[in-house]
Formats: C-alpha cells, sequence, structure tokens
C-alpha cells in the first residue's frame, strides 16, 4: 500500500515509517521537520492545515495518524488546535479522497511508562480489556483534555473505516530528570505495564493490515509484563546511564505538590516540562495494565521483544 503517516519525526513515528517501509510500503510522512527516514516521502506541512493534508492525501492507501500535541503544560487552544482540529481535518480529507485504511494512534502524556490518556483514571485498572469497553473520566492534563474527544467513535466516522491502536514506549522521560532527584512514589509498589518500541510499531502496522476485521475499536498495545513501576525505572535508568530513583515519599503528598505545581504554570508557562503534576503522580503510584488477549487475537500479532531485551537494547544504544 501507499501510506500516509503523520507525526513521523517522532520516536515512535520513525519506528512506524521504518516498520511499514519493512512491510513492503511505500511510506510518504507528514509532519512540521523532515522525519530523518531513507526512503519516505517527506512532506513539511501541519495536520491543522487542510491543504497541505490534502495533498499529502494524493493517492494514498492507508493512513497511520500518530501527530498531536504533547505536553503537561501549555496553552489549551493549542492543544484542541492540534489533537482535535487536526484530527478531524484529517479525516474528514481521508473520507473525501477516499482512503478506507485509517489507523488512529493515541500518545501516553509526557510519554510516562503509563496506559493512554484515553483510558485513565485516577483508581487501579488492573487486567482490563480493550479501551474502547473504557469510559474517559476527567482526564487531567491539557493533552488528555483535547486528546480525548479526538479519540471517541464519533470523530472516526469521517473515515470509511478506522481502528485505534494504542502503544507506550519503554523509555521514558521521567528517567531523564535530574539523576537521584526523582522520588518513588509509595515505594514504586504500583505495577505497571510498557511497550518496548519496535513492539508498538509492529502492533500498528498490524492494525492497519487488519483494519477491515477490527473497524472502529480501540485497544491498549503493552508488552504484557505489567511490572512493580520502581522495578521498571531503575531498568529504564540503568540502562541509560542514571541513577535511579534512591528515595520514596508518599503518593499524598507528590499528588498535592503537582496540583500546587500545575496551578504555578498555568499563571507563570514554562518552557520546560513542570517537575511534577497530580497526574504524573497519579500514574506512578496507581496500578493499570490491561489484558493483551483481544489484541493479539484481533491483530494476528504479538510482541517480539521482551521488557528485559528492551532494556539490554537501550544499554547498547
Amino acid at each position: 500500500m501507499r501510506v500516509l503517516a503523520t507525526g513521523s519525526s517522532g520516536f515512535l513515528g520513525r519506528a512506524v515509517v521504518r516498520a511499514l517501509q519493512d512491510a513492503g510500503h511505500e511510506v510518504r510522512t507528514l509532519q512540521r521537520r523532515p522525519s530523518g527516514v531513507d526512503g519516505a516521502d517527506d512532506r513539511r506541512g501541519s495536520v491543522t492545515d487542510p491543504d497541505a493534508v490534502a495533498s499529502a492525501l494524493e493517492g494514498i492507501d492507508g493512513v497511520v495518524h500518530l501527530a498531536a500535541k504533547v505536553s503537561l503544560a501549555g496553552d489549551p487552544a493549542q492543544f484542541r488546535a492540534v489533537n482535535v482540529e487536526g484530527t478531524r481535518i484529517l479525516l474528514d480529507a481521508a473520507a473525501a479522497a477516499g482512503v478506507s485504511r485509517v489507523v488512529h494512534v493515541s500518545s501516553p502524556p509526557s510519554r510516562t511508562p503509563a496506559t493512554p490518556s484515553r483510558v485513565w483514571v485516577p483508581s487501579p485498572r488492573i487486567r482490563m480489556p480493550r479501551a474502547a469497553n473504557t469510559p474517559v473520566r476527567r482526564p487531567r492534563p491539557r493533552f488528555s483534555l483535547s486528546r480525548a474527544p479526538a479519540e471517541t467513535p464519533p470523530s472516526w466516522r469521517s473515515a470509511r473505516t478506522s481502528c485505534g491502536a494504542r502503544a507506550t514506549r519503554s523509555s521514558s522521560s521521567a528517567s531523564s530528570r535530574v539523576p537521584g532527584t526523582l522520588p518513588l512514589l509509595d515505594g514504586g509498589t504500583a505495577l505497571i505495564d510498557s511497550t518496548f518500541v519496535d513492539n508498538a510499531a509492529s502492533g500498528i502496522v498490524a492494525a492497519l493490515h487488519r483494519v477491515d476485521e477490527v473497524s472502529g475499536r480501540a485497544y491498549v498495545l503493552t508488552n504484557g509484563e505489567p511490572r512493580p513501576v520502581g522495578d521498571l525505572l531503575a531498568g529504564i535508568c540503568r540502562a541509560s546511564g542514571v541513577t535511579p530513583p534512591r528515595f520514596s515519599v508518599p503518593a499524598g503528598v507528590a499528588k498535592a505538590a503537582g496540583s500546587l505545581i500545575e496551578r504555578v504554570w498555568a499563571v507563570r508557562p514554562g518552557q520546560d516540562e513542570p517537575p511534577m503534576t497530580r497526574f504524573l503522580a497519579e500514574q506512578l503510584s496507581t496500578a493499570h495494565w490491561f489484558d493483551q488477549t483481544e489484541i493479539r487475537r484481533d491483530l494476528h500479532w504479538a510482541p517480539s521483544v521482551s521488557i528485559d531485551e528492551g532494556l539490554r537494547r537501550l544499554s547498547r544504544a
């Protein structure tokens, strides 16, 4: 197929483009800067520009939509313009162009080792079924607030066929914070699941291939290896040459501090990410992982890289 991939200059986006190429597809990309992938037909532009989107869709058979504004702080209007209106523009243009295969990929806010925003609630989610069965409840960060409307079935109906494939990644921005200063919350005992980037990419490609069978469904795609968040962060930190978390604070204290920091950032937005938010504190202290039985059966897919192998690859990178 000739496939358009939006947001292909990001970490996951580049992996998806390479996976599509490995599967024999011709790939065109649409993003604001070069994708950096050899052999891809790069188109510079934004999903908020109807003309750029329409041009990029010419002659295309399928779409993988990864483009999004991802942050824990910023102007709400910018999030809505990209994550909601940009998705609507893309899907409307895809329908007008007769594109029958669309995979809409949700990103986890702030790239933390967590489930996507569409399914996040601040209470334990243990072995839950696919995301389509899970309601959105008061998503906290602006990214979640803007992304959740774009992930609901009504917004997909402008494309003839669609599938949601949700993915997280095994490396976290949390591990890149100042070495030794990131605390564990409640001892880092909350069970979470994550996904090595190659598995996320292959799962997304599998979703594109299986759109006819899984049209309109949403999935949480993970490695299926839930681990205590403290163990996962320590492994990522060691593989990255970063000091693992050395101390623990009560989750309630971190949530209160995060709420205060959010209010400060709302008054004085910084260029950097806030060091803590209530949402991040909730994610790092709340067990959440999802049953992978249905997605593996429906997509005829399974992860090929374990978390341990992914950490070994990260240490060699």
